[in-house]
C-alpha cells in the first residue's frame, strides 16, 4: 500500500490492443460484493462502442451478501475480509483459474473532482514532448492533496495560443501550450482501508477506479459520451454520479444516501424486520401511486418471531408514501450537484440510472420530473457471457470495471517500482507527460 501513502492510488498497464488479458474486477458495495472474471480479445471497432479494442467474455461470476461495510466504508476489517474471499473463491472456481490482482470500484470517500487548467511558453516552433511533459508539471500542485487519494487526472483537451478542443498537439505550431485536465480525488482513509481488506485476501490491487467513471463506461454508447449523458449509479450506501462530455469524463460526485436509506425507512414505517423491509421493497417497492394502491395489501411480517403475533397488513399507496420522500430527496441532492457541474450547461443531455437502488417501479419517471432531464436505466453494453441476474442496472459498475482496461491509455501509467508523491517536476504528473510522450 506505499502509494497510498503518497496519496495515488495504483493504477494499471493498458492492455494492449493486440493481444488476449484475463482481467477480475471486484466491485465491494455496501450491501454486494461482486467478483468477476473475464477474458479480454482483440476485435475490431464497433459501431456503437466504437472505443472498445478488445471484446468482452464472462468467465467466472460471484455475487455475495457485503459485511463490514457502511456507506462504502469499512467498518470491520475481518468480516470485510472473509466476505471477499469468499466472493473472490467462488468466481475462482467457476472460472477454473487463480488469479493475483483484481480491479477495484470506489464508492465512498465523498467522490469530488476539479477541473483546471495549466499553460507554458513552448520550447520551440513547434510542441514537443517535453513541452507536454512541461504543462502536465505545471499543473500538479493540484493532483495530490491532504487527506485525499488521487484516482484519477484525465487530459481533456490541449490549447494552443488560446484555441481550445486540440486532441493531439505533438508538433503543432504554437507560442502558448495549455491543457485542461479533470482530476477525482476521494477520501484517503476509505482507499486505504478497502485495500488493506483486499491485501488480506491475499491480492494485489492492479487499480482503484471511481464506481460512476466506470459505471459510464459500462451502459453509455459512444454518441451519449460525446453528446453528454450524466450517469447516476444509486447504490445500498452512496449515490454516486459522473459527467459525460464529449467523450470525456469531466465532473464526479458523490454523497453517502442510497437505497438502504429507503429499507431503514420501510422498517421503521412498517414497523418490521430490515430484512424483511428490504425484501418488501424489493417485490413491491415502487414511486409513483397506481389506481388500486389504497386497495391493494401487502402482508408485513412482524418484528418479533412469536408465532402468536399476527402479521399487519398495509396497502401500496402507504408503501409509496413512505418510499417516495427519500427517493425524492437523493434525487434533488443529485439535481443540486449537477448543476454546479458542466452538465448544467448541456441542455439536451441525458440522465441514465444505474445501481440497486435504480430498479425501483416509476423511478425514471420521476428523476425526469426532478432533473428536468430525460431519464432511462443504463444496463451493461456489448459483454458476452453475463447471466441474467447480471444484466440488469446492479451490475453496471462490476462490468464497467471490465472495460475500464481499454480506457487506462487514457490516463497515466506509473511503474509500481517507482510510485512516489509528485513534487516539482519529477513526480507525478512527469509521469503523465511520460505516458504521452509513449503514446502518441
Amino acid at each position: 500500500m506505499s502509494s497510498l501513502h503518497y496519496g495515488v492510488t495504483p493504477k494499471m498497464k493498458p492492455v494492449s490492443a493486440k493481444r488476449t488479458a484475463i482481467v477480475a474486477a471486484l466491485d465491494v458495495g455496501t450491501s454486494k460484493i461482486a467478483c468477476i472474471v473475464a477474458k479480454l480479445k482483440p476485435q475490431a471497432p464497433q459501431e456503437v462502442l466504437r472505443r472498445r479494442t478488445h471484446g468482452i467474455e464472462i468467465t467466472g461470476i460471484s455475487h455475495t451478501s457485503a459485511r463490514g461495510m457502511k456507506a462504502g466504508v469499512v467498518v470491520d476489517l475481518a468480516e470485510t475480509e472473509a466476505a471477499i474471499s469468499h466472493a473472490i473463491d467462488l468466481a475462482e472456481r467457476m472460472a477454473g483459474v487463480q488469479f493475483e490482482s483484481v480491479i477495484v470500484s470506489v464508492s465512498a470517500g465523498r467522490i469530488a473532482s476539479e477541473l483546471f487548467a495549466a499553460s507554458v511558453d513552448v520550447g520551440g516552433p513547434t510542441v514537443s514532448e517535453g513541452d507536454i511533459a512541461r504543462v502536465l508539471s505545471a499543473g500538479s500542485r493540484h493532483s495530490v492533496r491532504d487527506g485525499r487519494a488521487l484516482l484519477h487526472s484525465l487530459p481533456i483537451s490541449y490549447a494552443l495560443d488560446g484555441v481550445r478542443g486540440v486532441r493531439d498537439p505533438r508538433d503543432m505550431l504554437a507560442r502558448n501550450f495549455g491543457v485542461d485536465m479533470h482530476v477525482m480525488t476521494t477520501d484517503i482513509a476509505a482507499a486505504r482501508n478497502l485495500m488493506l481488506a483486499i491485501e488480506r485476501c491475499h491480492l494485489n490491487v492492479e487499480a482503484m477506479v471511481a464506481s460512476p467513471y466506470v459505471a459510464g463506461l459500462a451502459v453509455l454508447a459512444d454518441d451519449e459520451a460525446d453528446l453528454g449523458s450524466a450517469v447516476i449509479d444509486m447504490g445500498a450506501g452512496t449515490t454516486t454520479l459522473a459527467v459525460f462530455s464529449a467523450g470525456h469524463c469531466v465532473h464526479a460526485s458523490g454523497f453517502a444516501v442510497g437505497g438502504l436509506h429507503v429499507t431503514m425507512d420501510i422498517a421503521r414505517g412498517l414497523n418490521t424486520r430490515v430484512t424483511d423491509a428490504e425484501r418488501i421493497k424489493t417485490f413491491y417497492g415502487s414511486v409513483l401511486n397506481g389506481g388500486s394502491d389504497e386497495r391493494d395489501m401487502i402482508t408485513v411480517p412482524p418484528v418479533s418471531d412469536d408465532e402468536r403475533e399476527a402479521p399487519q397488513f398495509v396497502s401500496k399507496a402507504s408503501l409509496v408514501g413512505i418510499i417516495k420522500p427519500r427517493v425524492e430527496e437523493i434525487l434533488e441532492m443529485v439535481r443540486d450537484r449537477l448543476a454546479d457541474s458542466p452538465f448544467a450547461s448541456e441542455p439536451r443531455a441525458r440522465v441514465v440510472l444505474t445501481g440497486g437502488a435504480s430498479q425501483l417501479n416509476g423511478l425514471p419517471e420521476l428523476a425526469a420530473r426532478i432533473l428536468g432531464r430525460p431519464v432511462r436505466i443504463g444496463r451493461p453494453l456489448g459483454i458476452a457471457g453475463l447471466p441474467d441476474e447480471a444484466k440488469g442496472p446492479a451490475f453496471a459498475v462490476a462490468a464497467g470495471l471490465l472495460v475500464y482496461p481499454q480506457s487506462a491509455h487514457l490516463e497515466h501509467f506509473e511503474p509500481r517500482r517507482t510510485r512516489q508523491l509528485m513534487t516539482g517536476t519529477g513526480g507525478y504528473m512527469n509521469k503523465v507527460g511520460q505516458w504521452l510522450r509513449e503514446s502518441f
